[in-house]
């Protein structure tokens, strides 16, 4: 439960540091006196966007602290998880100044805003107008029955099923949309697979075409200079090889005079074999085989040409070629397979619709059956609330489609007066009823929530006299269990309370501040009497308040 809250330089409050108990309590004030503002930090401790223009005039920076004691398991666990120690006590703080920075803080750490949020929303919940318009929402109405009935665990298996018949209703979708483009698709990739093996490249091959063109090209003069080179080297009675066959053979005669000309001798044997095998190599290049250059040059030519084109369409290189052909390879068989693949998918999306359907009725099952107790309680809740001819049903429609929360359409029906047929609650209930409708909602889901601490801001809108009394006796009745605080202008609710604040604002030294206060019994009687009277508060009235205050406490 919240144990105490601080406050600094937001709107009219300068500084406001406060004590509460556990309980019921009450805040009250007269209008204007900053009950909306206190309200306001709290909502912003809890998660709301801060809004810089709330920050006190004059100062760049506001602050809220509050102190949370007997934390509940769930909220000690998370923080253990995020590497605090485990304690009892949890102090929860934010600032934010007029250039829109925000720390928030845990426990004295740093921490982002979503991890205060997350901790916050187990701590302390807030309860006003805005809840009555998000009952009137269809689409809160399941959730309310869901968390009534613990079905957390089953929607979240649901939903896991939900996702996989999603994902193959998609991919089925997708499918059948390929098959109704496949025959055009198919045409197109198959032409593309023709025209590549048609031509049929071969990695390297481009390379080898143009050297070749190459030689083709200069044909004449490799034979000129290739024929020339040979007769130089070996093809004449003076050439290079003759020369030193003459001259090794004459050395050959001084072996024995001189015995190193011997391994010179061999030396000039293995040059002239060497030059002889180049001029034979040279010799080829120059022959005349019977090629025909130009008609080989166009041959070559319309090779190049169609790897151009082949290049232009499906790649820079033959490599990037080929792995086009590869990727529509893959593609026709795909599509060749397709009808199987749609067969397969619509089998496995048969199975798994067939499990979605299954989850899905045994949501409906609980829910059903929890619905009949929820009805029963809330209508006793309603009937103490002072609206004992009120019919609250809970409707039941199929969807025609699988919903990510099941099969069920729910929505909350009421009529408030005998012989009305029930009706959505936002053409019936009034904001009174709403307020009402909601208290008696939420006094019976609070021992599901595990939170610790709630406020009720302004649940006596619309109502008043004896039906305000009741709901003061229901939120006492709640704070036996978890600490109630409630912003009211009722003093039959104001005084059913275990403690009394009071809201009050003053001016000093030119500027208004806002103080909030326990009141003591005379204090407390004095402030109820001014909610029961007008412009001047009678004995009558006070007696009154007494009267009613002493009548709380015997509750």
């Amino acid at each position: 439960m919240i144990t105490s809250l601080y406050i600094r330089n937001i709107a009219v409050v300068k500084e406001l540091n406060i004590d509460f108990s556990s309980g019921f309590s009450t805040l009250t004030g007269e209008t204007g006196a900053g009950k909306s503002v206190i309200m306001d930090c709290i909502g912003i401790l809890l998660g709301s966007r801060p809004i810089k223009g709330k920050i006190r005039h004059g100062e760049r920076e506001a602050l809220i602290r509050a102190t949370f004691e007997t934390v509940p398991e769930e909220v000690q666990s998370k923080l253990v998880e995020l590497g605090f120690e485990n304690e009892d006590s949890l102090i929860l703080q934010r600032s934010f100044n007029v250039d829109g920075k925000t720390v928030v803080k845990l426990n004295g750490q740093t921490v982002t805003q979503s991890i205060a949020k997350d901790i916050a929303s187990n701590l302390i919940s807030i309860h006003g107008q805005n809840d009555n318009q998000k009952l009137m929402q269809k689409s809160e109405h399941l959730n309310v029955l869901d968390w009534f009935a613990n079905l957390s665990s089953f929607r979240d298996d649901y939903s896991v099923t939900y996702n996989s018949y999603n994902s193959l209703t998609d991919k089925l979708t997708e499918l059948k949309n390929l098959d109704k483009e496949r025959a055009r698709l198919y045409d197109v990739y198959q032409f593309q697979a023709n025209e590549i093996d048609e031509v049929n490249p071969k990695v390297g091959e481009e390379e080898k075409l143009l050297t070749e063109e190459k030689r083709l090209s200069n044909i004449e003069k490799i034979q000129k200079h290739s024929n020339f080179t040979y007769h130089v080297l070996q093809g004449s009675e003076r050439s290079v090889t003759a020369l030193l066959d003459k001259a090794t053979s004459s050395l050959s005669h001084l072996r024995d005079c001189i015995p190193q000309t011997n391994e010179l001798n061999e030396k000039l044997i293995q040059i002239r074999y060497e030059i002889s095998d180049i001029a034979d190599t040279i010799n080829d290049f120059g022959q005349d085989n019977g090629e025909n250059a130009d008609k080989l040059l166009d041959k070559i030519g319309s090779r190049l040409n169609a790897i151009s084109r082949l290049k232009k369409k499906y790649g820079n290189t033959i490599d990037e070629i080929l792995v086009f052909r590869k990727e529509l390879g893959t593609k026709i068989a795909d599509m060749e397979n397709s009808e199987y693949l749609i067969e397969q998918t619509e089998a496995e999306l048969a199975m798994v619709s067939q499990e979605l359907n299954s989850k899905a009725l045994l949501l409906s099952e609980a829910r059903k059956k929890a619905a009949i107790e929820l009805q029963d309680k809330i209508m006793n809740q309603l009937e103490f609330l002072e609206m004992p001819k009120a019919r609250f049903v809970i409707d039941f429609k199929d969807s025609p489609v699988p919903l990510s929360t099941g099969k069920d359409v729910v929505e909350f029906l009421i009529s408030t007066n005998a012989g009305q047929l029930p009706m959505p609650m936002a053409k019936i209930a009034s904001g009174g009823e709403l307020s009402r409708i909601m208290l008696a909602i939420k006094s019976i889901l609070l021992d599901k929530d595990g939170i610790t601490s709630v406020i009720f801001d302004e649940i006596d809108t619309g109502i008043s006299g004896k039906t305000s009394r009741k709901v003061g006796i229901k939120l006492k009745e709640i704070a036996k269990h978890v600490q109630v605080l409630c912003v009211t202008h009722s003093a039959q609710i104001a005084s059913l309370a275990d403690n009394h604040y009071l809201v009050s604002k003053s001016e000093v030294n030119g500027a208004t501040q806002t103080t909030l206060r326990l009141l003591d019994n005379d204090a407390r009687i004095n402030e109820v009497a001014r909610i029961l009277g007008g412009l001047n508060v009678t004995q009558n009235q006070i007696l009154a308040a007494e009267e009613m205050i002493n009548e709380g406490k015997r509750l």
